[in-house]
């Protein structure tokens, strides 16, 4: 078992990293990371549907797309991470307890008593401190899940509240859960630097024959190979987003502004534009403008660049319609 030492906070080149080992490590293997704040949203997700995206843009937080199911996950600098790279047989995919378990052992050393819940959960006396998933790579598994051990749970709730506009996915929905970190069931205190000591030191001690290894200058390069070509795009993180309707209306100075449209694959394939404001210009060609074009701020700006909003919404602002359209 290789013990994979990574001090990496950015979650592009964490997940990048998992997806290296996974392609050219041929023994098994296995990681702690942590991630700066950042929503890690599952490969079926629409992260329209699961994020609060308003706070998240206030409050910088990264979002990227693992490659594997289950719900989102809200990581900051209290969570620790962990990653198993193992062979498996055809039928063992599913088989989270193999993987929940050196957790568990880990934890009970602490006196804390945690169990294996549900499908892919850890809990403590029925509170979740870890979500699980996993995905498949020819011979080869990968399963990874987050340790909630200090973190900050009114951001956690904050990030992953979805505001209340009116949003239509085809996408898999994240499951709310009572939640706790681990830090608080501790009988002495520790910070999560000695935490994620604890759990390597106790990783080392039960699978034989494990050594440490440190990532070569040549991982490194296509590690950010992978990041610069898969999870550090916006066509992996929101391109891969499962179609959605979403119907957004604002008061403006102007008047009621209505916004119904149409997202595919991250770009907007249908869009209406309703309301009692006044204007001079016909309002489908603002419509055609913006139908194809990624539903993102930075892409609506530019879409939007040579036309005065003005002429076609009299006191409704171009950031008001773009406010609208994007839902936050």
């Amino acid at each position: 078992m290789l013990i994979v030492k990574n001090e990496s906070d950015n979650p592009f080149f964490n997940h990048a990293a998992e997806e290296y080992m996974l392609e050219n490590f041929d023994e098994e293997c296995f990681m702690l990371w942590i991630n700066r704040p950042s929503i890690l949203i599952g490969r079926n997700q629409n992260a329209m549907a699961e994020i609060n995206m308003k706070y998240v843009k206030e409050n910088d937080i990264t979002i990227v797309r693992r490659p594997s199911g289950g719900g989102a996950v809200f990581n900051d600098f209290g969570n620790v991470n962990f990653t198993f790279i193992s062979k498996v047989e055809d039928n063992s995919f599913a088989d989270f307890k193999r993987f929940a378990f050196p957790i568990i052992e880990g934890l009970k050393k602490l006196s804390i008593f945690a169990e294996f819940s549900g499908r892919n959960d850890i809990t403590i006396d029925g509170k979740k401190i870890s979500g699980n998933a996993q995905y498949k790579h020819r011979n080869k598994v990968l399963h990874h899940g987050t340790l909630l051990f200090s973190a900050s749970m009114s951001n956690l709730a904050s990030a992953l509240k979805v505001r209340p506009i009116k949003l239509e996915s085809k996408g898999v929905e994240s499951v709310a859960s009572r939640v706790t970190n681990i830090s608080e069931h501790l009988k002495e205190p520790m910070t999560l630097k000695g935490f994620k000591e604890f759990l390597t030191n106790h990783m080392v001690e039960i699978y034989e024959n494990s050594r440490f290894y440190e990532f070569s200058q040549r991982d490194i390069e296509g590690i950010n190979k992978i990041v610069n070509e898969k999870y550090g795009t916006w066509q992996w993180n929101f391109g891969k987003s499962p179609k959605f309707s979403l119907n957004n209306e604002h008061r403006y100075a102007g008047g009621i502004l209505e916004v119904n449209l149409n997202v595919d694959k991250g770009l907007i394939k249908e869009i209406k534009l309703y309301g009692d404001f006044f204007g001079r210009k016909d309002i489908s060609i603002l419509e055609e403008v913006l139908e194809g074009v990624k539903h993102e701020k930075e892409a609506l700006f530019t879409a939007l660049r040579d036309y005065e909003i003005n002429d076609f919404m009299n006191n409704i602002t171009k950031e008001n319609l773009i406010e609208c359209i994007l839902g936050y």
